[in-house]
């Protein structure tokens, strides 16, 4: 960068506020208007997503590989994941022990007879609903990054020469 100097050091708590919530980080270094793109866009990603697939889109015992992704959005993907394993899920006897799944829309397949709270969603719904929350977490991902080595923004000063 010309004519500025920028200290571009590691700044370990607006690292670890943007891992707790998206933009956090930011709104701790001052950038008040980034941190609420921030929190907008990904929240809006991920919320968008639950929405189009349902909460089953959230699911780290069957859906390991996409909540590694989702889980970059923070502690949010971990409640969503929590809700969805305990209030929609079946507890089904399997040869190790009860097990927690999705509901099958098949009778034979559910032993206990239990009514479905939810079912997966069909076709490529489940699909879409899952990389949207999964891009989400991708995208927190390069926030904390950005939060994590950027210097704080500069106090405004008002026109006695204060600054606020």
């Amino acid at each position: 960068m010309t004519g500025r100097h920028r200290d571009d050091t590691f700044q370990p708590v607006a690292f670890l506020l943007a891992c707790a919530l998206p933009g956090l980080g930011h709104a701790y270094l001052n950038d008040l208007k980034r941190a609420a793109l921030i929190f907008a866009s990904i929240m809006g990603l991920f919320l968008g997503g639950i929405l189009i697939g349902g909460i089953d889109v959230i699911d780290r015992t069957e859906d390991k590989w996409w909540f590694i992704l989702q889980a970059g959005v923070g502690p949010t993907a971990f409640a969503a994941n929590a809700v969805h394993q305990n209030l929609f899920k079946i507890e089904v006897r399997g040869p190790r022990g009860p097990v927690r799944q999705s509901p099958q829309p098949n009778p034979a397949d559910n032993p206990n007879n239990q009514p479905p709270a939810a079912r997966k969603s069909l076709g490529r719904v489940n699909e879409v609903g899952s990389l949207y929350t999964a891009m989400a977490g991708m995208l927190n991902l390069i926030a904390i990054i950005d939060a994590a080595w950027r210097s704080p923004a500069p106090r405004r000063r008002n026109q006695k020469g204060e600054q606020t």
